[in-house]
C-alpha cells in the first residue's frame, strides 16, 4: 500500500515538473503576442496620422482657394436667396474668366470687414443710370444706352436717382431686393480686386439644391 501510494506520487510529481516545464516557453509567446500587438497599435496610429495629413493636404488648399462655405444673412437677395441658405462659393472661376452682368457674386465689403452678396448690374467701362425703377445702361455697343430687364424682381426700389461712370477695373453690384439692399447705390462702385467668387451650389435649403444658383442673363 505504501509502495502503491509512493509510486501514484512519484507519478504526480513528474506531471507537475513536467506543467512548470512548459511555462518559460509559454510566457516567451505570451511577450511576443504584446510586443505584436505595440506593432500593430503603432502601425495603426502611424496610418491615421497619414489618412489625416493627406486629407488635410487635399482639403485646405480646395477650402482657401478653390471653395469655401458661405452662409446668407439677410433679407437684400430675396426671394432669389433667403436668410440662412447654405452655398458653396467658387473662388477659381475669375481667375480665368471676366465676372458677367446678371451674375451673383460674393465680395469683400470696401467699407466694412465682412462679406455681401449682390448681382452685377454695371460691367467696367459702362454707365449706369439709374431713375426710380428704371436702370439704363450705356457701353461702346451702346452709346444710346438699353433698359436693364428686371422682370424677375419682385421687390424694386423707386425713391433712388443717380448716374455712374465705371472705371475699366469696377462694377456696379445690387441686391434683388432693392429697397432693403446696402449695395453700390451706397458704398460706390466695386473694386474686382475685392471679389472672391460666386456661388457655385446652393446645399441648404435642401428643396433648392441647384447649380450656379441665382444667375440670370440680363440684357
Amino acid at each position: 500500500m505504501i509502495m502503491n501510494d509512493q509510486n501514484g506520487d512519484s507519478s504526480k510529481l513528474e506531471a507537475e515538473k513536467e506543467t512548470t516545464s512548459s511555462h518559460p516557453s509559454d510566457s516567451s509567446n505570451i511577450y511576443s503576442e504584446k510586443i505584436a500587438k505595440r506593432g500593430q497599435c503603432k502601425e495603426s496610429w502611424l496610418d491615421v496620422v497619414k489618412f489625416v495629413l493627406i486629407t488635410a493636404a487635399i482639403v485646405l488648399p480646395v477650402r482657401f482657394f478653390i471653395a469655401q462655405p458661405f452662409l446668407v444673412s439677410g433679407p437684400s437677395m430675396e426671394p432669389t436667396f433667403n436668410n440662412n441658405d447654405y452655398l458653396i462659393v467658387d473662388e477659381i472661376s475669375y481667375r480665368f474668366e471676366k465676372p458677367k452682368r446678371g451674375e451673383v457674386i460674393i465680395f469683400n465689403q470696401p467699407t466694412e470687414k465682412k462679406y455681401l452678396i449682390k448681382r452685377i448690374i454695371g460691367l467696367p467701362g459702362e454707365t449706369v443710370e439709374i431713375d426710380t425703377d428704371k436702370i439704363t445702361i450705356k457701353n461702346s455697343d451702346n452709346p444710346n444706352g438699353f433698359v436693364l430687364d428686371q422682370s424677375f424682381l419682385k421687390y424694386n426700389s423707386p425713391d433712388k436717382k443717380m448716374t455712374v461712370t465705371l472705371d475699366s477695373d469696377h462694377y456696379f453690384v445690387m441686391g434683388d431686393n432693392r429697397p432693403v439692399s446696402y449695395d453700390s447705390r451706397y458704398f460706390g462702385p466695386l473694386a474686382a480686386k475685392e471679389i472672391v467668387g460666386r456661388p457655385l451650389i446652393r446645399l441648404y435649403p435642401f428643396n433648392q439644391i441647384n447649380l450656379f444658383p441665382g444667375e440670370k442673363i440680363l440684357k
